[in-house]
């Protein structure tokens, strides 16, 4: 990874912004409210998924509401920027073919898309901290950093799901079925104290569940993540994002044959 990378992304940032709103604006293109969709669809879908888990799920976890919320909006963030990132070199093959450009740029739309439309989540869930009256405590702070660090994480994989499902399609039903097993073994609905030790060990291998782990105590607990925690989570999400980075520049070489 050189600098003449960052150099490029930087060069190309107008691009790179108006592909990842553009993706936004398709989405609720032909709707009657429009963009105002963007901010009542995940204030309905909170709201649903509300009441499903607090009044079928009972739950004696403190402020239970708000770290539900929380958890699934950093779920849907990775589960969008990696599903949309796998695909969207396929989504704009016939970009890539008439226009040179770095093609890391199209997975970091992606992937740029996705952290948007977490920011208009975050949006409904500001309104669900003041009706509970909740007071977050000041280690909240720290969750923009947190929010980074799940991005970059998410580009990582995307990076090497991107290029890896132009060559093997089936892919992206392997990767949709993992996604579906992985929500339920990361901390979204229940704590991670609810296992005994040694089987917390094991599901905090995955650098996710670190992140959600981490984010619950920043904003419910006001505690901070361990140093042994916070560099696993920094070395792991480093590693994942280098590795799909050095694959992507691999494969991307046959990029145009494959599309």
């Amino acid at each position: 990874m050189t600098n003449s990378f960052f150099k490029e992304i930087w060069e190309r940032r107008s691009l790179l912004m108006l592909l990842a709103f553009n993706d936004v604006k398709l989405r609720y293109r032909n709707s009657i409210l429009g963009f105002l969709w963007s901010f009542l669809e995940p204030l309905l879908m909170l709201t649903v998924l509300y009441f499903v888990f607090t009044n079928i799920i009972k739950s004696a976890v403190p402020n239970y509401p708000i770290y539900l919320l929380l958890g699934l909006i950093f779920w849907y963030m990775f589960q969008r920027a990696t599903s949309m990132g796998q695909t969207s070199l396929l989504d704009r093959s016939g970009m890539i073919q008439k226009v040179y450009f770095r093609r890391e740029i199209i997975v970091l739309s992606a992937c740029l898309t996705a952290f948007i439309m977490m920011a208009f989540e975050f949006g409904a869930f500001a309104i669900f901290v003041v009706a509970f009256r909740f007071v977050p405590p000041i280690t909240i702070v720290l969750l923009p950093a947190l929010l980074v660090v799940l991005f970059i994480l998410s580009v990582g994989i995307s990076l090497f799901l991107s290029v890896m499902t132009v060559y093997f399609r089936d892919l992206k039903f392997i990767w949709q079925i993992f996604l579906q097993a992985m929500f339920f073994v990361c901390p979204i609905i229940y704590q991670l104290n609810l296992f005994p030790e040694y089987i917390k060990n094991i599901l905090q291998i995955n650098p996710l569940v670190t992140i959600l782990d981490t984010a619950h105590n920043l904003v419910l607990n006001g505690t901070l993540p361990t140093p042994k925690a916070t560099f696993y989570m920094f070395a792991s999400t480093a590693i994942i994002f280098i590795v799909g980075y050095v694959v992507f520049r691999v494969k991307s070489k046959r990029l145009i044959e494959e599309l």
